[in-house]
């Protein structure tokens, strides 16, 4: 068997990084594409390996030499690669095509060596490597019949995306027969140059055999093995990510911030959704509406505060509307001034915004860093303090203050004077459900120092929209605010959201009861991996202690290199430095299985 490597484009769309290199000169995580690629086909049984080359072929050539670990290496020159697309770098090799089996092989792809275990194993003599169709791949794709046989290869113009759960796109790795090679695919490579010309591509060559009656050839789906083709320097990044070195692939994702998206494969167990919501009706009105929300703009703050408002029933002067709680939670902490009374562990983005020197910390003298309200008025009070945080459920503990108890805690903070933010981002998964929030009129305006926060992504399981409220009766905070933020801080399809979401507000109550049933579930499965401890939550995610076994590091980075599995390692958390924790979110009940039985395997 040999190998033929089509490396003759100039990968224009790398723009600098191809300046004085060809595509697999670019380096992954440190290592060139060529290097990876000849060191994985070293390793097979080899006649030689052809390397079709063309801009800044001579410096390839140079590089990699006439030999790899006693491989020959022969080269092909394309001197018109400016000029031409790949079917011609491959019709330079169309005598060598017909005198071995051949792997032929994309130069700007990486791919885990499995993936060549995989086509080399297969018995049939002649297949297409595919994979599912996802959203981050561009090229040929192809549809699939019975036994695998390719029914069409559909062009760029007749690409439908309601039919694209049906497409695979080809993985740009072939193996041919010898013979195969020589009554199929080269006289036909021969007959398409010379009816269509060489600005072409050779899969179009394959999309003509596979109308024959016999075309010899199959397709053969991956099932999971890691491929990347890099075409920009956003798939180099994301290449980065997938084939990072075990010791750095846990870093490499959690830099992203999520994205995940371009990841089909990996379950983020770190970001906290709702599972059970929007309903599959709401998510359809709002894709019948795409086109408008996608080419008009939307509203300014005044309108959307005034959605926003009718979203929780509350008075437009109270509320401001965020790009996500994140942007409210900038702003505030900028305005506050004095000191701040921070519970740890908690949602950093908080205390982070804060002078270090501003921070009045108390930490909970238990296992399960629980406390009550009478807990933080004992400490706090003797304390000099401008501003008391409340996450409620607390992030990551998720210990939960009952609404009884927080209306003590405003009734104590106003006595004192004491501004009291309430983060009240997950209340909806308590057991009490959404019948505890402070996002009343009546609360707001008894307690004119109360601030309340919401993140509309995590209860509501739209995080892509990126959606936050800000309310209190302080009107002169609230205006504050609104002035540091953008008066187009929120798109056109959030605005659309607000606008429709008490429709389907039946829809959420009833999400958010299933999702109480299930974290109760989750719990006792949870709690049977003999090496966790389960903290007990109020909230959409699970504060585990690791007591055994692993340190919560090493458990995070084997779940994501074996399974796929992304959760939060809390180790680098305050208040941690005592024992190993991990966060998991509560997802629906296949995911949260999936993990068990993950975890029980390890």
């Amino acid at each position: 068997m040999q190998v033929v490597i089509l490396a003759a484009g100039m990968g224009k769309r790398l723009d600098n990084l191809t300046r004085n290199n060809t595509k697999c000169m670019i380096r992954v995580n440190g290592i060139t594409l060529i290097d990876r690629a000849l060191s994985q086909f070293s390793k097979m049984k080899l006649n030689r390996i052809i390397l079709v080359i063309g801009y800044k072929g001579k410096e390839l050539k140079e590089y990699v030499g006439d030999s790899y670990n006693g491989i020959p290496i022969h080269y092909i020159y394309n001197p018109i690669y400016d000029k031409t697309n790949n079917i011609y770098s491959l019709s330079l090799a169309k005598k060598e095509l017909q005198e071995d089996d051949t792997l032929l092989v994309e130069s700007d792809l990486i791919f885990e060596d499995a993936v060549l275990d995989k086509i080399l194993s297969d018995p049939y003599p002649n297949i297409a490597l595919v994979a599912k169709y996802e959203s981050w791949m561009d090229g040929t794709v192809v549809t699939l019949g019975s036994d695998n046989i390719i029914l069409n290869f559909i062009t760029k113009k007749a690409f439908n995306f309601d039919h694209k759960d049906s497409y695979y796109k080809t993985v740009n790795i072939y193996k041919f027969s010898k013979e195969f090679s020589k009554t199929h695919y080269v006289p036909f490579l021969d007959a398409y140059i010379n009816a269509l010309g060489c600005n072409e591509y050779y899969e179009q060559v394959l999309r003509v055999i596979a109308l024959l009656d016999k075309p010899d050839l199959k397709a053969l789906p991956l099932s999971g093995e890691k491929w990347y083709e890099i075409d920009d320097i956003q798939d180099l990044d994301n290449a980065e990510s997938i084939f990072a070195d075990e010791d750095k692939k846990l870093k490499a994702f959690q830099k992203r911030y999520g994205g995940y998206w371009r990841f089909p494969s990996l379950l983020d167990f770190c970001y906290l959704v709702n599972p059970y919501f929007p309903s599959e009706k709401m998510k359809k009105e709002m894709k019948a509406n795409f086109d408008i929300l996608l080419t008009e703009y939307p509203s300014g703050m005044q309108v959307n505060a005034l959605l926003m408002a009718k979203y929780f029933g509350l008075i437009p002067d109270y509320v401001c509307v965020g790009n996500g709680a994140a942007e409210l939670i900038k702003s505030l902490m900028s305005l506050l001034t004095g000191n701040l009374g921070v519970i740890y562990p908690t949602f950093e983005e908080y205390p982070n915004r804060c002078e270090k020197h501003n921070i009045v910390s108390y930490f909970p003298s238990n296992a399960d860093f629980s406390y009550s309200v009478d807990d933080l008025i004992g400490f706090y009070d003797d304390k000099d303090l401008s501003t008391l945080l409340v996450i409620n459920p607390d992030n990551p503990s998720g210990n939960y203050i009952s609404h009884t108890d927080i209306l003590k805690l405003c009734e104590w903070t106003k006595m004192k004077n004491i501004r009291l933010i309430i983060d009240e981002s997950f209340v909806d998964f308590s057991d009490f459900s959404y019948e505890d929030t402070l996002l009343l009129n009546s609360t707001l305006e008894k307690y004119p120092l109360l601030v309340v926060v919401k993140s509309i992504s995590k209860s509501y399981g739209v995080p892509g929209l990126r959606l936050g409220v800000l309310a209190s009766s302080d009107r002169n905070l609230i205006q504050d605010i609104r002035k540091d933020v953008s008066i187009w801080n929120i798109n056109s399809f959030a605005e659309f959201y607000m606008q429709i979401f008490n429709k389907y507000e039946v829809d959420y109550k009833l999400g958010c009861e299933r999702f109480i049933k299930e974290r109760k579930r989750f719990f006792k499965s949870l709690s049977s991996i003999s090496y966790l401890r389960v903290i007990p939550s109020q909230a959409n995610y699970f504060l585990c202690e690791v007591i055994e076994k692993y340190s919560s590091s090493e458990l995070t980075s084997l779940l994501l290199s074996k399974y796929n599995i992304l959760i939060k390692d809390c180790g680098t958390k305050k208040a941690f430095s005592e024992g190993e924790y991990i966060r998991v979110a509560i997802r629906s009940t296949e995911d949260n299985n999936y993990l068990v039985h993950a975890l029980k395997s390890l």
